[in-house]
């Protein structure tokens, strides 16, 4: 027997007892004639202690061998602390050891493994295995565990069904480049690992499983962006019979049972608010409503006063932020350059302070004067002591610019606080995009999801002004969860797939399994899929979903701990039948 304990149970109502113990060696502190060992497992640290008058010279001399990271199984008898501990669980207690015994040694560690560590990331990424037995990230992935069990229990007691569905299949158009996986036995085929498991949890509908979900792993080889991974994983569920207010219902409901069992915060019905308000109040289409700061679109207020840089723009639109207008020049202007970075893209940068003495001054005094910069700031409803910023340009690209300020400022200000939640569903996206470019339409979410009834019309008359029957739910500025009511009708489908462009080839090589499948009476029906891994994070008081996967790639797409991505030998090559023709 390895344990009869953990290392994080014994208290003072086990005094007395002969335990065993195992685990990883923390710390030493060898005074001499008394020797004290941290002993760390994943459930916490038990002290031991050995002295000169109760231990044998033998296990004295072993315990003087062990280094950081040892890993060891002591016998002994619990005893009371002298000198109490209240930071740790077993803190009124150690073990008085009787037997050591060295399991493993261990090389000393690249990085110190505590909770406040010398490593920096990259370091601990490659050491991962390392990174994980420190409490931070050990809790998150413990975090992680419990909140796939709630929503296990809850979809479950729903009446959901999970079902795996398969990881290696056909390449297909979902908006992220997939990744294909030669086939040895199908020289020249490829499959291809799923964006999500869209079309087969659309095939289960049809197969009658009418409440299905998985909690399941799904793949985007995409150019990645912050806290983005190539592989992440999404609570995937599916309904039939259902309209938009019964999927809505259901994953609100579930939202709202995490929420109060993970964080304590109860909820009655979530807000809702159109994609076209939520653009035109926030300028993106998952707002953070944990703070104010709306836009106010100032064209009427700003335009003919021969300011060519607002004269000249489709759109002005500013932000007030309140208690800010003692902000220096200094502070101004690096908000200034932070708007101009590449990532940003921002010309400029206009202020407006409505200072504490009531006075208001502008960077734009010249061409507007005191009682026009009045009527901007009673358009904001601001007082004294706020300061607003505006800025002009393309429509699209100028609430995408003020949108990054806005949340910045959110930032700096402390107002986005990881205790603090805001649900939020996002509804009436539109169904199409058209693509400049390629002179088509692409669709917003899939090709498979519905337009509204009521605008089905528009897919004859005018496709861009249709809207979708999709729903996104949005916590704290973040999309943790979207779905959609689904396109259940052929006739309907097939319409959608000449909208993008799709020949009936095309879509017969692509689509063509659904839509035999459609042949055989499919169901009304929808679903949602959370970023669970987001989810998670955003709960537990954060947005860096890195630290909630046990093994996660870095911003390159590399696992450093392994090596991975790496090249494959030329007797794989040869079995695969392939040929590489890197482009230099």
């Amino acid at each position: 027997m390895f344990r009869t304990h953990t290392n994080g149970e014994l208290t003072l109502k086990n005094l007395n007892e002969k335990v065993t113990l195992s685990g990883w060696v923390q710390t030493i502190r060898d005074k001499g004639f008394m020797i004290w060992i941290d002993l760390r497992d994943r459930y916490g640290i038990t002290q031991l202690v050995l002295d000169e008058d109760r231990t044998s010279k033998e296990i004295l001399e072993s315990a003087k061998k062990l280094g950081r990271e040892f890993v060891i199984k002591v016998e002994g008898t619990v005893i009371e602390r002298t000198s109490k501990n209240p930071k740790i669980a077993t803190g009124d207690v150690e073990i008085l050891i009787e037997n050591l015994i060295i399991l493993n040694e261990s090389q000393l560690p690249p990085f110190t493994i505590e909770d406040e560590t010398d490593g920096g990331e990259e370091l601990r990424m490659k050491y991962r295995y390392l990174d994980i037995r420190r409490n931070p990230v050990k809790d998150k992935l413990i975090f992680r565990h419990k909140m796939a069990q709630k929503v296990r229990n809850y979809l479950s007691e729903e009446g959901f069904i999970e079902v795996e569905t398969p990881v290696l299949i056909k390449s297909t158009p979902e908006g992220a480049r997939d990744f294909v996986v030669p086939s040895r036995m199908n020289p020249g085929q490829f499959y291809a690992l799923p964006q999500s498991p869209q079309t087969f949890k659309q095939l289960l509908m049809v197969g009658g499983m009418d409440r299905y979900f998985q909690i399941v792993k799904c793949f985007r080889d995409e150019d990645l962006r912050a806290d983005r991974q190539p592989e992440f994983t999404q609570i995937d569920c599916e309904m039939a019979f259902v309209e938009q207010e019964d999927i809505m219902n259901v994953f609100e409901g579930m939202t709202k049972v995490l929420l109060k069992d993970i964080t304590g915060n109860e909820f009655g019905d979530f807000p809702r608010m159109t994609f076209a308000d939520a653009m035109q109040k926030y300028g993106n289409d998952k707002p953070d409503i944990r703070f104010g700061m709306e836009f106010h679109e100032l064209n009427d207020l700003t335009k003919g006063k021969d300011f060519k840089i607002f004269d000249d723009a489709e759109l002005v639109v500013g932000i007030n932020v309140e208690g800010i207008a003692d902000y220096t020049r200094k502070q101004i202007d690096e908000l200034v350059d932070w708007v101009k970075r590449p990532q940003i893209g921002a010309t400029g940068l206009v202020w407006i302070k409505f200072q504490n003495d009531g006075v208001i001054t502008s960077s734009v005094n010249k061409f507007y004067s005191e009682e026009d910069l009045k009527k901007i700031t009673e358009e904001f409803g601001a007082k004294a002591g706020d300061l607003i910023f505006v800025m002009s340009g393309n429509a699209d690209k100028v609430r995408t610019q003020l949108s990054a300020l806005r949340m910045e400022l959110g930032n700096r200000l402390g107002l986005r606080k990881g205790n603090e939640f805001a649900p939020l569903w996002v509804v009436d996206f539109p169904l199409l995009e058209f693509d400049e470019e390629s002179g088509r339409y692409h669709a917003m979410h899939h090709p498979f999801t519905s337009p509204k009834t009521e605008d089905f019309h528009l897919l004859e008359t005018d496709p861009g002004k249709a809207r979708a029957n999709a729903y996104d739910l949005v916590l704290n500025g973040n999309e943790i969860g979207g779905g959609s009511i689904r396109i259940f009708d052929k006739d309907l489908q097939s319409r959608m797939f000449d909208l993008l462009g799709f020949s009936k080839e095309e879509a017969e090589a692509q689509f063509g399994f659904l839509m035999n499948a459609f042949k055989y009476g499919a169901p009304p029906h929808g679903g949602l899929a959370f970023g669970f891994d987001r989810l998670v994070a955003i709960l537990d008081g954060n947005e860096v979903i890195r630290d909630y996967i046990a093994f996660p790639k870095n911003n390159s797409g590399r696992d450093v701990m392994i090596d991975a991505p790496a090249s494959i030998a030329d007797e794989q090559l040869n079995e695969l039948e392939l040929k590489l023709d890197l482009k230099s």
